[in-house]
């Protein structure tokens, strides 16, 4: 069973891939161009990759290929009717960011509603000595408790961002489908939920209805200037419109951890943000704890185990 590995430089050199169980061999690559995929997958009977992307042409051509197992939970990068016309198995990684997702978005949410990264700088820039007294007062800071935080997708994040929440006191609300009504009391409108919202958070896929969401136009909905945090996916906002928002004090603050193409190229519209004390932007690290990535790993055997014993799971 030869298996061959297209991205391993997406995973920490910390975590350990274990060898799975049954005769094999394994050629693993760092990385992978697009012109390379079709040649190192051609004799392949399972491919291991987590962003790069397969397409229905070089599905066909690789004839051994029997399990795309892709290390992540996102499947966009892979053509899946492609796949199921060949009867080619494909599996993902469930719910292994359970914390560390959750953890990092109200790592953001903290830093942003404290102001922590502008006081740090500020702090270094001499202003705390400038000041001659005991504290200084440049940029605002706000309690969590008693704010109401948005969230967008009920999803297994989505949840634990939720649990997170209620314990630090705030009001918790589920935004229902954009363009949709009647979806019962366990969620709020979307136009409202962005009225209300002290603090927006995204937790939901990236699928053509979900595309560039929020734009200039939910911007101006927003009443009460929340916070806009996306650790979920690149793509769900108007990246454009960001800093037009910031701008114009629609928002208060936004912090991404994900972006459209990654890494932004320097000319991105959030690369002129990032110098701003209300603006965050992290290299897409939310998923990657320690824990969670060795569990990543781990799952992925599991799953590749699992398949040659003629019992697949996580299968999309």
């Amino acid at each position: 069973m030869k298996i061959v590995i297209l991205d391993r430089d997406t995973l920490s050199p910390q975590t350990v891939l274990r060898a799975p169980s049954f005769a094999h061999e394994i050629q693993s690559w760092g990385r992978t161009a697009p012109e390379q995929v079709a040649e190192r997958i051609v004799d392949a009977d399972i491919v291991v990759l987590n962003k790069v992307k397969l397409s229905g042409e070089v599905i066909a051509a690789a004839k051994n290929l029997r399990l795309v197992a892709i290390a992540a939970t996102g499947t966009d990068n892979v053509d899946i009717a492609a796949c199921k016309a060949r009867g080619i198995v494909v599996s993902n990684i469930r719910n292994y960011a359970v914390n560390t997702v959750p953890e990092h978005t109200f790592a953001l949410i903290f830093a942003l509603r404290r102001s922590i990264c502008a006081y740090r700088d500020a702090v270094r820039a001499g202003r705390w000595q400038e000041a001659q007294q005991f504290c200084f007062f440049d940029y605002p800071i706000k309690d969590l408790a008693g704010s109401t935080i948005g969230i967008i997708g009920d999803g297994v994040l989505g949840q634990a961002v939720a649990n997170m929440a209620r314990g630090l006191g705030m009001r918790v609300i589920f935004a229902g489908y954009k363009g949709h009504s009647g979806l019962g009391s366990l969620y709020v409108p979307f136009e409202q939920t962005l009225a209300e919202a002290d603090i927006l958070t995204l937790h939901c896929p990236l699928l053509p209805e979900t595309r560039n969401m929020i734009g200039a136009a939910e911007f101006a909905l927003m009443r009460r200037k929340p916070l806009l945090i996306n650790t979920a996916r690149g793509g769900l906002v108007d990246e454009s419109a960001v800093g037009p928002a910031l701008e114009a004090g629609q928002i208060s603050g936004a912090g991404f951890d994900v972006v459209m193409a990654e890494p932004p190229a320097p000319d991105h519209p959030f690369m002129t943000l990032v110098d701003r004390p209300n603006f965050i932007l992290t290299p897409h690290v939310a998923w990657a704890s320690d824990e969670a990535v060795q569990g990543l790993a781990d799952q992925l055997v599991d799953n590749i185990e699992a398949f040659v014993r003629g019992e697949p799971r996580n299968v999309v």
